[in-house]
């Protein structure tokens, strides 16, 4: 396995650039996410990691041979694609091993290295199938069994769980990952789904418009996030995000929305001092907004405002209430137990322990 290094990378189709100044390091053996909305150029990258697009300019590493002039055959990848890209008229067996075939392997190492594949994969008894007679989920651990089999020194993947049923999707994330443990082998994972990313990734590459926003773990993407754009695109439902206006006061700092006001914590006051007098941008978790009545995680006064409730959506589990406070609309995701009906007043509280705060003109984050 090796490692892969991006340095400095842009990609341009005609006058458009859609991948800027791209600079990434991916160690060996690392599960790595590339993820954004469509269009941020997290597909071109892995494109061009495999060879299948060249780069406008900038270096690709691979180990430590620049791949840059090697076509796709000799940069020792594998790419999983999202349509599987199956031979109809092929067996599960045969599409397996065609590649190795084309290589020259004998056939006995063939054998070996298909069934041991199947074998991680548990489609065993599949193998004399053809792909019509496979389901979504069967089609899709073929065509990574076609890529195990050769053994590459990278993994990539392009989307490759997105043609499945939520709960197939689910059950594949779980395997994968399983499988990259079990391998210990480096690969490069694209897709749009942040849910995919936090729950697979060792470290996530957050893109948009073709730009690095933050790479980091999940949990600090989701704890620490450099900007507005990551803190919205990380976590299900979206971040609640307001304008306000920071104020001082005694002391002490305030966030003030007009239709209600916000004290911050002690600590959290010196990063925000020098900004009193301007406005921000207030970034709250719906995980992290509560009925009062819940509320059990804190004082219950200080922090809370009132809200009309617009819409219950009940999950079983929880409950997402989307309730407004007569200037902004946002979502709070509650216990199960929650009676909030629509059009009822009701008191929320803020655990203003997990705010966050962004500059309103960059979207860097001060909090």
């Amino acid at each position: 396995m090796a490692r892969v290094l991006l340095n400095k990378i842009w990609k341009k189709f005609g006058d458009t650039e859609v991948v800027k100044d791209f600079n990434l390091e991916i160690p060996d053996k690392e599960f790595c996410i590339l993820v954004g909305p469509s269009g941020c150029g997290k597909t071109t990258t892995l494109r061009m990691v495999a060879g299948l697009e060249e780069a406008t300019s900038g270096d690709i590493y691979i180990g430590d041979k620049r791949v840059n002039d090697l076509p796709p055959k000799d940069r020792d990848i594998a790419m999983v694609f999202q349509n599987y890209a199956l031979y109809p008229h092929m067996t599960v067996y045969d599409n397996m091993a065609f590649g190795l075939k084309l290589k020259g392997y004998s056939k006995k190492e063939i054998d070996q290295r298909v069934r041991e594949a199947a074998d991680i994969l548990s489609i065993g008894h599949l193998l004399d199938r053809r792909p019509k007679q496979l389901s979504g989920g069967q089609k899709q651990r073929v065509a990574v069994g076609r890529a195990i089999v050769r053994k590459p020194k990278v993994f990539l993947f392009d989307e490759p769980l997105s043609n499945l049923d939520a709960k197939l999707r689910v059950q594949m994330r779980a395997e994968l990952k399983k499988l990259h443990e079990r391998l210990q082998s480096t690969m490069i994972y694209v897709t749009h789904d942040q849910t995919e990313a936090m729950t697979m990734g060792d470290r996530i590459c957050v893109m948009k418009d073709g730009v690095i926003q933050q790479v980091d773990g999940p949990l600090s993407l989701y704890d620490k996030p450099t900007n507005k754009f990551v803190a919205g695109f990380i976590g299900s439902p979206p971040m609640n995000f307001v304008e306000v206006e920071v104020l001082s006061k005694d002391e002490d700092v305030y966030l003030n929305e007009s239709m209600f006001e916000l004290k911050l914590p002690r600590p959290m006051r010196e990063n925000v001092l020098p900004h009193c007098g301007k406005r921000m941008i207030l970034g709250m978790r719906p995980e992290d907004i509560y009925d009062k009545l819940f509320y059990t995680m804190g004082p219950k006064d200080g922090n809370s405002f009132s809200a009309t409730v617009d819409v219950v959506e009940p999950l079983g589990s929880e409950i997402f209430l989307h309730f407004n406070t007569g200037r902004n609309t946002m979502v709070a995701k509650v216990d199960s137990h929650n009676q909030a009906k629509p059009n009822q007043v009701i008191e929320m509280v803020v655990n203003m322990n997990k705010v966050h705060i962004f500059d309103i003109e960059n979207g860097q984050a001060v909090i």
